[in-house]
């Protein structure tokens, strides 16, 4: 008979991401074989680490081997589950703890994952390759005065996306259309981050690609088109999780349209050494027909209305067997 893998659910996290990834990792905790796997949820807070036990009893994570014990019992994991938006499970922190205690995990690894968070750095790279276009932007390495960032973003043509360089969820994003309210944004944004990004709109449609290797295969999902309700003029937090957008999987476009996200996307994942389930997201420009990348997507969110869960079904893959599948991919890299 063989052994049960020990899981670690690691959710949680130190961004404004936290309560997307608990609903993330509560669904992926629902969905998981129990029979097949012992999971174990794991909160990481930046005022403690812990358990859950069945009772909702917390039990402290020894970090120094990140096990935890129950009833006298030490419980050391096979694998980690990663579903933390945001820092540090996103960006690389965990990924480098895992391996250096040697616990595999389901994410791109510790580089691929510092790389891509910061979309700084990550938009570049992505630009260097000619598959996709980047809009144009200037990165900020401190709050400057009014005078400064005014000199500084001149070059920019308005309206701007002023953004945390490292951040996700559209946490502390806005969307900027006269000078007079770029000074305001760009405080917001250092209230969340070191590091600001103010960026070029490209108008267009938003479309999404989900990619996975699974060991054997690449799966490249069908698209989804984003569409923002409401009166919200982007995908911004309260489209994404408070149902004012509207998310068409698989999205009503051009098939060579489709097509060519799709194989922008596998490339990329590629290219950027991605591991595990990951998202791209687009800009189409219907006017210039332009795809402009906007960001990857390294651990999206997995909760029951989340847009990769929504993508595999449209494959005929059900949440448990894309779970099932990223833990075994895991398992045997």
């Amino acid at each position: 008979m063989m052994t049960k893998k020990n899981i670690a659910l690691v959710m949680g996290g130190y961004s404004g991401e936290f309560d997307i990834s608990i609903a993330s990792g509560n669904q992926v905790f629902e969905q998981l074989d129990h029979g097949r796997y012992n999971v174990y949820k794991i909160v990481i807070t930046r005022a403690e680490w812990y358990g859950l036990a069945p009772d909702g009893a917390k039990l402290p994570v020894d970090r120094n081997d990140f096990s935890i014990t129950i009833d006298g019992r030490q419980v050391r994991f096979d694998l980690a589950f990663i579903i933390i938006h945001g820092n540090p499970g996103e960006n690389g922190v965990l990924q480098g703890y895992f391996d250096m205690l040697g616990i595999k995990y389901t994410t791109c690894g510790f580089y691929t994952s510092s790389l891509t968070f910061h979309k700084g750095y990550c938009n570049p790279v992505v630009a260097a390759t000619g598959l996709v276009k980047v809009a144009r932007s200037v990165l900020l390495y401190e709050e400057p005065e009014a005078q400064k960032l005014a000199d500084m973003t001149a070059s920019l043509r308005y309206p701007l996306f002023v953004k945390p360089a490292a951040g996700g969820s559209s946490v502390a994003t806005t969307k900027v259309k006269r000078p007079e309210e770029l000074l305001a944004a760009v405080r917001t944004a250092f209230g969340e981050d070191r590091q600001v990004m103010v960026e070029e709109c490209i108008t267009g449609r938003e479309f999404d690609c989900g990619v996975f290797f699974t060991g054997r295969e690449k799966l490249v999902f069908p698209i989804t088109e984003i569409i923002p309700l409401g009166g919200h003029e982007f995908f911004d937090y309260e489209a994404k999780y408070e149902g004012f957008s509207n998310e068409v999987t698989p999205a009503e476009v051009e098939e060579e349209v489709s097509k060519h996200i799709q194989e922008v996307s596998a490339r990329l994942y590629d290219l950027l050494g991605c591991r595990g389930i990951v998202r791209f997201d687009y800009i189409y420009d219907t006017g210039a027909k332009e795809l402009y990348f906007l960001e990857v997507n390294t651990i999206p969110g997995q909760s029951a209305e989340s847009i990769v869960p929504k993508q595999a079904r449209a494959m005929g893959i059900s949440p448990a067997e894309l779970y099932g599948m990223a833990i075994e991919a895991a398992l045997a890299d």
